[in-house]
């Protein structure tokens, strides 16, 4: 049964004066007919017990039962929800009048004028009075509320039957008394509304008897509508009393009416639940994706920061192709899942927003923030370990080629001090006459000018090894013993050279006589002979170069070498000419020449066979320069590809970063085409991929051939990628803005063009196109359409609590999609939690908890269960075993407090 305790107690007289005047006072004179009399006694009595009983009572006699006045107060109370004054429970006549007249003051309360109905006709039992007085309550607690499409009372409804019977045959409501009569009525009413219970099509018109009992008994088994006429009352009066079908029909009303509001609030409840169960998935999904990419990050930075250095070349080389493998293989992925992440993220905040929830906070750690700076940290890990590699191929290199160069000088110094300890301790002059002894002295002074020309070397070997410790050479202990063992011997060979000198200097003073053509020999053949020496080391000398110019230096080293050539031929000649000079006066004057040149051991054949040696050295060095300098006009060609592709993808990339800043601001079409249109321009974007995999072959080809600088172009590899992930993570950013856009469209029921007005005067104060407004802009913005912002006291109180809507963090600076959230919320409604907590009351029949079994009952089973596994035990006052609290609960839902 419907609970009238909602009836609206502020009604005014003149409004009961109007339902008054609409039935015309109750004319009494009708009353006089028997056939009605008996239908609104019946009628009356079954509407007064029906609330009665509420209170555990009834009444038999509706004349007899309220002369006492004390079972009219109870209905009143019962059916306003009310407290009257307290009754008088004596048996008194005047203990009577008192009570009937405290129950007609509370009725005038209510607005209703009581016209000629007095105390004293109900306490007489007065008939004709005492349903009068029924009838105007039944009016103003059972008809009067009743409003239908600005229609109320009689007419509102009558219109309610009219509408709720429109589509059944047979049917024709215009009144409330012949219209009635076949009972197609009342069974159209119950189909309409419980299908379940009536067999419409089953019914005849011209069988009113059944038709109507059938209704009346449905109605009062499965309605809790009780039996107020009997069929019989009905179809033996040529037109029935119109009070009476309006009170049963009324009963009618109330309780389907009942049943809409229960069936809305469920669909409120459920409504609000679905919405709330997505949101909860969205937020774990966030939470796996997020913990995912930051556990990935963390295993690969320490990684990327292992600094292990290798000990050669190819190694390194490897672990710069690992690197590559990862650039190429497995960032990619986790790119778009960062992407992924942050549209998912924004996506569930507008969703939240729009749902009038809270916003969705990360747990700890996994914020946007979080994982952009992890990111951050991952790049800079990254630019850090790709500049070690590079750094530390260029330092084995060297360290290669330092090593190489080092060995090579200190075999070539070994082998030209091998035996020079023995030949400076002999004592061969003490036995030797004068001119051999002046022979071993020039032959010494010989030595001495070779071993003056050979300190440079020893120095030379000291600067690699002591550079090759600077640069951390792993076989650096073997360096520094056989640089050592050089250097101890060279000081051990100066001390003997000294030595020897003095003894030969003792002795020159006996020996005079000297052979000055030896001499001469000896002096012009060492330093040529160390010359040779020192050119064949140059000929063979290993060398390493990164450009053209510095290939074209030594180029131009070497032709200046081969310059002098002509030259030292003519020396070669004049030192042989020497040795034959003295051939042809030993010949002339008969001398038997004992051994060699005394002065010197270089012989003319070791002069001309260094110097065929050297002469075969030169073509060989010409072929070697010849071919580096190909090598780099190839590296130099590989640049050239290289700053080709890269300044073409660099100026598409920018190209098309600033297409998407002009689209992302301008209004074209509709949020659908505007959409298509950035997806389409996504597509075309992806489609350029095969360029950029273009430029990492020429990249991977450029590093293959350690080729570390290029003066065509400003770009490099890592500035283009940074651009093109921008690109694609922008684009795919403006996608997620308008599609945002058009779930606050399609939630808030903004039209088209409202979005259209909105985005054209965000646009016009958006002078310098960054898709924000200032905070004056956004008051002249707010001024243009409409709002009251002007820099009186009131409206900058007004304009302060707006930026503290669209501002939240004080940033100075409105973004679109945040006007867009404003205005969206000034312009619609959204479900309250105070809304949710009336649905609920609704479904509790007006209880302030609500069991199992009646969530079971009225919501689907899915979200019965997810509220039933939520809702706290309720500890208000009259509570049950079992009962809930949804209260808490459904404030819960809007971040009021915790579930």
């Amino acid at each position: 049964m419907v609970d009238y305790h909602a009836a609206n107690n502020q009604s005014s007289a003149g409004g009961a004066q109007t339902y008054m005047g609409q039935e015309d006072a109750w004319d009494r004179d009708l009353l006089l007919d028997p056939a009605w009399e008996k239908q609104q006694r019946k009628t009356f009595t079954a509407w007064c017990n029906s609330h009665l009983r509420k209170a555990g009572t009834q009444i038999e006699n509706i004349e007899e039962d309220f002369r006492d006045g004390l079972k009219l107060m109870l209905l009143l109370e019962v059916i306003s929800g009310e407290r009257l004054p307290k009754p008088e429970r004596g048996k008194m006549r005047v203990h009577k009048i008192n009570n009937v007249n405290k129950a007609l003051d509370f009725i005038a309360s209510k607005g209703v004028k009581l016209v000629s109905i007095g105390a004293e006709e109900i306490v007489d039992g007065n008939a004709k009075m005492t349903l009068g007085m029924i009838w105007t309550i039944i009016l103003r607690f059972a008809i009067q509320d009743i409003s239908v499409e600005e229609t109320s009372a009689k007419e509102g409804l009558l219109l309610w039957c009219q509408r709720k019977t429109a589509p059944y045959k047979n049917v024709n409501v215009q009144n409330f008394h012949i219209s009635w009569k076949d009972g197609l009525a009342f069974n159209a009413l119950i189909h309409r509304h419980r299908p379940d219970l009536i067999d419409y099509d089953s019914l005849r018109k011209d069988d009113p008897v059944t038709n109507l009992n059938n209704a009346f008994e449905v109605a009062e088994k499965y309605l809790d509508i009780p039996k107020m006429l009997d069929a019989e009352d009905i179809v033996n009066t040529a037109r029935p009393d119109e009070k009476a079908i309006m009170t049963y029909v009324s009963s009618y009303y109330h309780a389907f009416s009942g049943a809409q509001k229960a069936e809305t609030a469920a669909n409120r409840i459920c409504k609000v639940l679905a919405v709330n169960q997505e949101n909860e998935q969205m937020m774990e999904d966030y939470e796996k994706l997020a913990s995912d990419l930051l556990e990935w990050i963390r295993r690969t930075i320490p990684w990327l920061e292992n600094r292990t250095q290798e000990k050669t070349v190819n190694d390194m080389q490897a672990k710069q192709e690992d690197f590559r493998d990862y650039r190429c293989v497995h960032k990619p992925p986790k790119v778009q899942e960062k992407c992924q992440l942050e549209i998912s993220f924004n996506t569930l905040q507008t969703k939240l927003r729009l749902s009038n929830r809270p916003a969705f906070m990360p747990s700890e750690g996994r914020m946007m923030g979080d994982i952009n700076g992890a990111w951050h940290t991952l790049e800079g890990a990254e630019k850090g370990y790709e500049e070690w590699i590079l750094s530390e191929i260029r330092r084995l290199e060297r360290l290669e080629h330092l090593a190489e160069k080092f060995h090579q000088k200190a075999a070539i110094h070994e082998c030209w001090t091998d035996g020079k300890e023995a030949m400076l301790t002999q004592k061969d002059y003490a036995t030797s006459t004068l001119s051999e002894v002046k022979a071993l002295l020039r032959k010494h002074e010989a030595f001495e000018s070779d071993l003056a020309a050979h300190q440079d070397r020893v120095e030379q070997i000291a600067a690699i090894a002591q550079e090759l410790n600077e640069l951390d050479y792993y076989d650096s202990a073997s360096v520094n013993a056989r640089c050592q063992k050089i250097c101890d011997q060279w000081d051990v060979l100066g001390a003997l050279t000294h030595s020897r000198k003095e003894s030969l200097e003792r002795t020159e003073k006996q020996l005079e006589t000297i052979d000055e053509l030896y001499l001469e020999y000896a002096k012009r053949a060492a330093p040529f002979n160390n010359w040779m020496e020192g050119a064949m080391e140059d000929l063979q000398d290993m060398f390493i170069v990164h450009n053209i110019e510095e290939i074209q230096g030594l180029i131009t080293a070497h032709e200046q070498f081969k310059s002098t050539l002509p030259e030292a031929n003519k020396e070669r000649e004049a030192i042989q000419s020497i040795q034959a000079q003295v051939q042809k006066i030993a010949q002339s004057n008969g001398i038997k020449l004992s051994g060699g040149n005394p002065y010197t051991s270089i012989t003319p054949e070791s002069i001309d066979t260094k110097w065929e040696k050297a002469m075969a050295m030169v073509p060989l060095r010409d072929t070697a320069l010849q071919d580096e300098l190909n090598k780099q006009n190839s590296n130099d060609s590989l640049r050239a590809k290289f700053a080709t592709q890269a300044n073409a993808v660099g100026a598409y990339i920018q190209e098309k970063m600033e297409e998407v800043g002009r689209i992302s601001i301008e209004m074209n079409g509709t949020l659908e085409d505007q959409l298509t249109h950035l997806k389409e321009y996504q597509k075309t974007i992806m489609s350029y991929m095969p360029e950029i995999n273009k430029l990492e072959g020429f990249h991977q080809h450029i590093q293959e051939a350690l080729i570390f600088d290029n003066q065509y172009t400003s770009y490099s590899m890592e500035h283009l990628r940074v651009g093109w992930e921008q690109l694609l993570t922008t684009i795919a950013r403006t996608i997620n803005e308008v599609e945002n856009q058009i779930l606050t469209r399609d939630a808030k029921g903004i039209s088209q063009e409202q979005l259209y007005e909105y985005r054209a005067s965000f646009n016009h104060f958006d002078k310098d196109h960054s898709g924000a407004l200032m905070a004056e802009e956004f008051k002249a913005c707010l001024i243009s359409l409409g709002y009251d912002v002007e820099s009186d006291k009131q409206g900058d109180g007004e304009f302060t609590r707006i930026m503290g809507i669209v501002d939240p963090n004080g940033t100075g600076a409105v973004t679109f999609q945040a006007f867009i959230d404003f205005m969206s919320t000034e312009t619609t409604d959204t479900d309250t939690a105070d809304q949710v907590i009336a649905s609920f009351k609704i479904l509790a029949a007006d209880k302030n908890y609500i069991t199992a079994d009646e969530l079971r009952r009225e919501l689907p089973p899915d979200q019965a269960e997810y509220c039933i596994a939520r809702m706290a035990p309720y500890t208000g006052p009259d509570t049950i075993p079992g009962a809930l609290d949804y209260m808490s609960f459904s404030t819960a839902l809007y971040g009021e407090s915790d579930l």
